[in-house]
């Protein structure tokens, strides 16, 4: 499996919809589900929860939770379910993540996250990799971050991907935690020297071919996360330029190729909205985005959008795309 760029689990963002529009744009791109609490996974449903379109792999599946019992099982359940991976979450440091004891919290309990990494080995066949930060609160030191990881590593674990930063935890908000501790990216370097084996992935603030292509240099795989979020057709230049696939659909092909996908959905029950609040920044940077973003907001992001409107779409891509053409000439 090709970890080279990867885009980030995002909490609301990164969820089956979003992913199979994702892969309309990128078939190399590996990509990841939001984060799921073992528990739900455990005790809920299932399908609703796991269920993922065989054109979004490959895919992994990111779990938060702190129960060796309860991860070994979910991620059995997950390779049932046909995903190519499980991640443990350990970075993220929001309050109601840190109160049910999962998240950057668990950088503390370094014998603990082995427990759960070697429970989970056991149970599943797949890759079992960790998504972490390089510190928390006022433990930052290189020397901690690199025993941590060591600690991890003997559990059988090879694959780090490493958002470099710190986590605030309790001080800031997940937002705050994006923006506000420095990005110390010589963390990640030094680990990839220290580790020459492993396979280590560095993470956050990357929003360009050229900056991935920087970092590739010095470790494994990047990923990202906001950027292919909010301008997700920067997925096709990484196809290009990183994975020189040179045959990428334009934008109002993806949009296209997404029509017959949502008209399945909507027979499922799914809402219009759910889909298509995922494309709002397919024209970022072109002229017509604004009239793009404005026709979702008043007309598909709403909660009661029908299925009428999809009909049209394509038409209001034409128009849209008339309205780029102009602005170019003018």
């Amino acid at each position: 499996m090709n970890r080279k760029v990867s885009v980030a689990p995002m909490m609301d963002c990164t969820d089956r919809h979003e992913r199979f529009f994702l892969r309309l744009i990128s078939k190399n791109t590996l990509l990841y589900t939001e984060m799921i609490v073992d528990e739900a996974i455990n005790r809920g449903d299932k399908r609703k929860l796991l269920e993922f379109n065989i054109n979004e792999k490959p895919v992994a599946l990111q779990l938060g939770g702190s129960s060796p019992k309860l991860l070994a099982e979910a991620a059995k359940i997950g390779e049932d379910f046909g995903y190519d991976e499980v991640n443990l979450n350990l970075g993220c440091p929001s309050k109601k993540v840190e109160k049910n004891k999962f998240g950057a919290c668990l950088m503390k309990e370094p014998n603990l996250v082995a427990d759960c990494l070697s429970e989970m080995q056991i149970k599943t066949k797949l890759p079992v990799t960790i998504k972490t930060r390089i510190g928390y609160d006022n433990v930052e030191d290189y020397e901690n971050f690199y025993n941590f990881i060591l600690k991890i590593k003997s559990t059988g674990v090879k694959t780090f991907i490493i958002h470099a930063r710190k986590a605030m935890l309790g001080k800031f908000t997940p937002k705050q935690n994006l923006n506000i501790p420095p990005l110390k990216y010589d963390f990640v370097y030094n680990l990839k020297k220290d580790f020459p084996n492993d396979e280590i992935i560095i993470n956050g603030g990357i929003i360009s071919t050229n900056e991935i292509k920087d970092h590739l240099k010095k470790t494994d795989g990047v990923m990202i996360g906001r950027a292919a979020y909010h301008t997700p057709y920067l997925l096709a230049d990484i196809e290009k330029e990183i994975f020189s696939n040179d045959i990428i659909p334009s934008r109002e092909e993806v949009i296209e190729n997404l029509i017959p996908y949502i008209k399945d959905e909507l027979k499922k029950g799914t809402r219009l909205n759910q889909i298509m609040r995922h494309t709002l920044g397919l024209f970022h940077g072109q002229t017509g985005s604004s009239y793009w973003k404005r026709y979702l907001s008043e007309n598909m992001c709403v909660r009661n959008a029908d299925i009428q409107k999809v009909d049209h779409i394509m038409d209001k891509i034409k128009l849209n795309s008339t309205q780029r053409i102009v602005g170019r000439s003018a």
